[in-house]
């Protein structure tokens, strides 16, 4: 009972040295989506208010759990097995995997009773092994053949996430990449010759997407090309916006979202932006931004470390998911399936950003024990 004891005491004395600000702006932002669901309930249901609930709750536990562990040595010890097992899912996800819309993202697992999309997972395994390799390899890192083992690293989660046809989760992965490869100090050389290779592709990769991808994308810069069909979404979407006004219609007011398909998911913020008006989006945006600077800030102190490339691909990933999601919300770029953080209704994408944020939360403890916890 005594080793008990000490074993509580000790866990409680490590997560007294997590960054309790990023806790509660990342808590603050599934409140504002639970509170969200709870004024859609006459549209969405009991049943997501719950998932969204469990899941929130379940994610924040399993996020202090992580947080108490040395992210060095998970990624020492355990990183290579993460990573291979993170391919797997996705290959079973291809193989076995089922299509909810237009991708191929969703696994159903025996005895489970709900799918899970697994490339959200893998974000953090990619994240934690990804920046262990920059670590390893940092100090020669703009040798051709130390690049190339980092690019096979990133192309092989990557490539088969394409293959699945989520194009926006894709995109993503490579948001993460650049940024912790800016981190970690590679040439803007081979940023140059990326951007100029990119833009010589480009005609290439058109031609290879599906004729469907073709119209949502130029239908996402232009929702009015096709107000019926891909362009629906974002047209209603950008009604409730509109029809949030500055203050709202208030948490059980509006009636646009109750039109808006996937307005619990992907197009939850168009449906917090009627509820909530101008003030509660520049409410959540500002709450954003606190935890993207919180972020790196720690990514700064860490010096090097490869808690730096950890916090640097976070970032990265708030960032893009956030400016795609309210971007697509507000009709102005392509709907490419992208959730927004702490905030889209999904079991996956909860969990899955509150364990990439305990990971996180574990750079604040670890960093330097020496050093007085962040504040």
């Amino acid at each position: 009972m005594s080793r008990f004891r000490d074993i509580c005491g000790e866990f409680f004395a490590t997560l007294r040295r997590m960054d309790f600000l990023l806790f509660g702006a990342t808590s603050a932002l599934s409140l504002l989506s639970i509170l969200t669901l709870i004024g859609g309930y006459s549209v969405f249901g009991l049943k997501v208010i719950l998932m969204q609930t469990g899941a929130t709750v379940v994610g924040i536990v399993v996020m202090f759990f992580i947080s108490v562990l040395d992210y060095r040595t998970i990624a020492e010890k355990l990183g290579i097995y993460l990573y291979g097992a993170g391919l797997l899912l996705l290959v079973a996800t291809l193989l076995f995997g089922t299509s909810e819309g237009e991708n191929k993202s969703w696994l159903y697992l025996p005895g489970l009773p709900f799918g899970i999309q697994p490339s959200e997972f893998v974000k953090s395994i990619f994240l934690l092994t990804f920046s262990y390799h920059i670590f390893r390899v940092k100090k020669k890192i703009n040798r051709p053949l130390t690049l190339l083992g980092l690019m096979v690293h990133a192309a092989l989660p990557t490539g088969l996430i394409l293959l699945s046809g989520d194009l926006g989760v894709a995109l993503v992965y490579v948001g993460i990449i650049l940024l912790m490869l800016f981190y970690a100090g590679l040439s803007l050389w081979y940023f140059a010759g990326a951007a100029v290779l990119a833009a010589g592709a480009s005609p290439l990769i058109w031609q290879l997407l599906r004729e469907d991808q073709k119209l949502r994308i130029l239908v996402g810069f232009n929702p009015d090309l096709d107000p019926l069909g891909k362009g629906y979404q974002p047209i209603i979407s950008r009604a409730a916006v509109a029809n949030g006004g500055f203050f709202g219609r208030g948490i059980f007011g509006g009636s646009m979202f109750q039109k808006l398909p996937a307005g619990h998911t992907d197009f939850l913020f168009g449906t917090y932006s009627e509820k909530f008006g101008f003030l509660g989006s520049l409410l959540f945006i500002g709450i954003m931004v606190f935890v993207v600077i919180r972020v790196t800030r720690l990514a700064r102190l860490t010096r090097g470390d490869s808690g730096t490339y950890i916090c640097a691909g976070f970032a990265a990933m708030l960032i893009i998911q956030t400016v795609e999601n309210v971007g697509m919300c507000l009709g102005m770029l392509p709907v490419v399936g992208i959730t927004l953080p702490y905030f889209s209704y999904g079991g996956s994408s909860v969990l899955a950003i509150y364990i990439t944020t305990g990971m996180v939360q574990s750079v604040a403890i670890h960093r330097n024990r020496l050093r007085p916890p962040l504040r």
